[in-house]
């Protein structure tokens, strides 16, 4: 079932489903929202990607600091490459000769064996009763890792496949694309990273307190301060729109959200073509207790590459990935822990993620006074 119309019999089912329950009046009851980490998937990673929209209240002029940091783990390869590495006895680095031997296979072909580190500060401003403003500063870090031994491990004990991972070194750096407009290859311990291009945006919801049903509608645009840079910026001025409904009964929250990018698909800041891309979450929290909650979220999103980039299949389906958190209030602050698996499609999205969160929202409705 295609994303959007899987959101609207969320949206609907929601309606049905939970009573007209009203809000707790306490401020720790009420729900905090989406688990707000960014797809980390490296196909389209340079793109906007529409953070999912909180459930916090904010107070006229209020204002609330948020940091994010996530990370993740990506084995993604085409078939041709993992039955080439499949045939190939122990493990070794990818060198230049077997980089020669990959580009040698006949069609397209990719690799990507790498881990990604992201840093999001935001800041967040009331400006009247529906209005809000907000701006996030962002920094990525490349690198070859350390989850690779452990990701091994999990994969055999619940009997999945390998893909091939024990052809190549672990914990190591390794690029290799040789598609129709992409073809670029870097080994070894790759780049240090950088700031990524800054986001600012706008936010309207319908409701400025707190309240069973809720929209929250957003507009962003993605600024490329520093021109094209691999890795870092796919140098275009991305702009999105995002519509979030949010429903709170009880103990209960549920959430139905769509957004469209308007951006250029890339793979780490190679390829130029400007495209649409359309990305669908639903979620649910619930509160465990007065300061603590668990949330769960899929979020299924449009590859950003198209067949002008590519006939391989992989990376043309559409990325699912599905996440679960801890949320812990503490005095003004929220701590969220999470973990993002890939389902569905395994050669589009990263193996696993990691988040860490921290929201600061002093006096804002959702946290304790």
């Amino acid at each position: 079932m295609p994303a959007s119309r899987l959101a609207a019999v969320f949206v609907l089912a929601l309606a049905a489903a939970l009573p007209a329950v009203p809000v707790r009046a306490e401020p720790e009851s009420l729900p905090v929202g989406l688990l707000r980490g960014r797809d980390l998937s490296p196909f389209g990673f340079l793109r906007l990607d529409m953070r999912p929209a909180h459930a916090f209240s904010l107070p006229r002029e209020g204002w609330m600091a948020e940091v994010e940091v996530g990370y993740q783990n990506t084995w993604a390869l085409s078939p041709n490459v993992e039955d080439y590495l499949h045939a190939l006895p122990g493990r070794r680095p990818l060198d230049a000769g077997l980089l020669a031997g990959l580009r040698a296979l006949p069609g397209e072909k990719y690799l990507v064996d790498l881990e990604l580190g992201l840093v999001d500060l935001a800041v967040h401003r009331r400006l009247g009763e529906h209005w809000s403003a907000f701006a996030i500063a962002s920094a990525a870090a490349y690198g070859g890792g350390f989850l690779d031994g452990a990701i091994e491990a999990f994969h055999r004990g619940a009997g999945l496949g390998n893909f091939s991972r024990p052809a190549l070194a672990r914990n190591a750096f390794n690029v290799v694309f040789d598609l129709k407009q992409v073809h670029f290859a870097q080994l070894g311990p790759g780049r240090n990273g950088g700031l990524l291009d800054p986001t600012v945006g706008l936010r309207y919801v319908t409701h400025a307190r707190p309240s069973p049903w809720n929209l929250v509608i957003e507009g962003a645009v993605k600024l490329p301060v520093g021109g094209r840079r691999d890795y870092l910026s796919n140098g275009h001025a991305d702009t999105g729109l995002q519509a979030t409904l949010q429903r709170t009964a009880g103990r209960h929250a549920a959430y139905a959200s769509l957004s469209v990018v308007r951006t250029r698909g890339d793979i780490l800041g190679q390829g130029s073509e400007s495209r649409t891309v359309p990305t669908a979450i639903l979620g649910w929290e619930y509160a465990l207790d007065g300061r603590s909650s668990l949330v769960a979220q899929l979020n299924a999103s449009r590859s950003p590459l198209t067949h002008a980039d590519t006939d391989l299949d992989p990376l043309l389906r559409n990325k699912y990935q599905l996440s679960a958190g801890w949320r812990r209030r503490l005095g003004e602050g929220v701590l969220t822990l999470a973990v993002t698996e890939n389902v569905a499609t395994f050669n589009n999205t990263p193996d696993l993620g990691l988040q860490v969160g921290w929201v600061w929202a002093p006096a804002a409705a959702g946290n304790p006074r």
